[in-house]
């Protein structure tokens, strides 16, 4: 029964005058556009639903546009780095973040992102806001916009700073026992 069913009319009026431009009535024309209207507010959820995803992920995701500033930078991202994502946005991620050894090659890596050639399991050392060094792995993942534009790069990560703080000792000792024999 449609009786009770809500719908969503796209009205257009316009006045009807006479031969001496008296108003004499209103034309109006209505165009039912209740499934786009419900198709909007389904894909709307849906990227709010992707947007809390983003935001409350257990690893880091952080994203740059075109110019290789920051637009993304997830609740994990804050966590790591101590910077918030206040201080974080609009930054150019490289030369804030990135420890200066590894700028270059980080930027290549970004570079190529932004011509579709994409990077996983990349290790970069990121600088936090107390200015320790956090290893993470980042797989650098082109994003687009609806016309296949690319528009930035996004890198979803994992954070093995423990790993590889571990085989530096690692690395370490075994020089040592090297140099004795």
């Amino acid at each position: 029964n449609r009786s009770h069913e809500i719908r969503h009319i796209l009205v257009n009026a316009t006045t009807r005058r006479d031969e001496d431009s008296n108003i004499v009535g209103v034309l109006g024309v209505g165009q039912d556009v209740t499934e786009v209207t419900k198709h909007d507010r389904e894909v709307a959820a849906m990227a709010n639903e992707l947007r809390q995803l983003v935001n409350t992920a257990n690893a880091p995701i952080f994203g740059i546009d075109v110019e290789g500033k920051v637009n993304e930078w997830n609740n994990k991202t804050v966590e790591i780095t101590g910077f918030s994502k206040e201080e974080a946005m609009g930054k150019d991620l490289v030369s804030t973040f990135i420890v200066a050894k590894l700028a270059n090659s980080v930027r290549r890596v970004l570079d190529n992102a932004l011509r579709g050639i994409e990077t996983s399991n990349y290790e970069l050392e990121f600088r936090t806001k107390s200015n320790e060094s956090r290893y993470l792995l980042v797989n650098a993942t082109t994003r687009k916009n609806a016309d296949q534009s690319i528009i930035g790069v996004v890198g979803v990560a994992q954070d093995v700073t423990e790993a590889a703080k571990h085989d530096r000792q690692v690395a370490s000792i075994a020089n040592e026992l090297r140099q004795l024999v």
